[in-house]
């Protein structure tokens, strides 16, 4: 059985090559630049391929392709028509946002083929190592004096899904969210190098984004956005709720394929995603990570991305946002 695995693997990657030659890689695109979110769901897709009896025999490359927090990424699958089945690309919650909002251009959420979501992770608030704000009571007690007192950093600019946890929080001090200052960049990764630096005050982000820093003691975590205590690492940061803060963000990680992969290509990679996410070793993967479960591939995915869009609607017109 595993042969069989490895197999159906392994002539994927090899479909389009020349007999004896090398096998022509994967590709996993991250549509920003290194260190952020996209980056490490990537990084995951490439682990997940090399588990025990999957192995592939061509490795995952991670290409980075900034650009409107893949706005670029799903404009050129969409419009040059992908069609490699060897090419994935990251996205999030937060793609879908973008969809909404109209910021990948033309675009809709049936340009694409949504391949498979990998896990989910949660929505955090840090601040610099050294920072007086030493919980999110701290931050809200700030931000209800003075909308305006502290500046958030994210990947993404008005109306992304962090900017939007940022206006939730200072919405939730009980001030309005149109008075706060947000500095925007090309991921998280940059976000999190300018809080470091002290260059703003509050970073809105993901886990998996400040996980390493928050390892090494660069940052702190004021809380996560989950409806639970995280296990891992995390286990002695709060919750937003248990700080008296209503809010819960989880953020979906996973891979889309371009328009002209063929149903072929494409069952068979779904085929594949499945077997993978249902092996023990996979579960012990996201657990490293920082990830939950949520497996989906095709046509489940396609349903959720559909309804989780529905949601974000209604939330960006409360937020007074532009929707298509």
């Amino acid at each position: 059985m595993r042969f069989l695995r490895w197999c159906a693997l392994a002539c994927l990657l090899l479909a389009g090559a020349p007999a004896g030659s090398a096998p022509v890689p994967a590709t996993c695109v991250a549509p920003a630049k290194p260190e952020g979110g996209f980056d490490l769901t990537c990084r995951l897709l490439r682990d997940m391929l090399h588990l025990p009896g999957v192995e592939p025999t061509a490795n995952v490359e991670i290409r980075y392709m900034p650009g409107g927090i893949g706005a670029l990424a799903y404009d050129r699958a969409v419009s040059q028509r992908w069609s490699d089945p060897r090419t994935f690309v990251a996205f999030s919650s937060g793609s879908l946002l973008n969809l909404v909002q109209g910021k990948f251009g033309p675009h809709e959420a049936k340009d694409v083929r949504w391949l498979a979501a990998l896990g989910t992770e949660y929505g955090t608030v840090a601040v610099r190592k050294d920072s007086p704000l030493r919980s999110l009571g701290d931050l809200r007690a700030l931000l209800a004096r003075n909308p305006g007192g502290a500046v958030f950093a994210a990947g993404g600019n008005l109306g992304s899904q962090d900017w939007i946890k940022a206006a939730l929080l200072v919405r939730a001090a009980g001030r309005d969210y149109r008075a706060m200052r947000f500095v925007s960049f090309e991921g998280g990764g940059q976000a999190l190098a300018a809080l470091k630096g002290g260059h703003v005050d509050v970073f809105c982000g993901d886990m998996l984004e400040a996980a390493d820093a928050f390892g090494r003691g660069e940052i702190r975590l004021l809380a996560v956005m989950a409806p639970h205590r995280v296990g891992g690492r995390f286990t002695r940061v709060p919750t937003a709720r248990e700080q008296g803060v209503d809010l819960v963000w989880p953020t979906l990680r996973g891979i889309y394929m371009g328009p002209g992969v063929s149903d072929r290509d494409f069952a068979e990679w779904t085929r594949t995603m499945r077997r993978v996410m249902a092996r023990p070793e996979y579960q012990r993967l996201l657990d490293d990570y920082g990830l939950e479960p949520q497996a989906m591939t095709g046509a489940e995915l396609e349903a959720y991305v559909n309804s989780r869009m529905n949601e974000f609607r209604e939330l960006a017109r409360s937020l007074h946002l532009r929707v298509r």
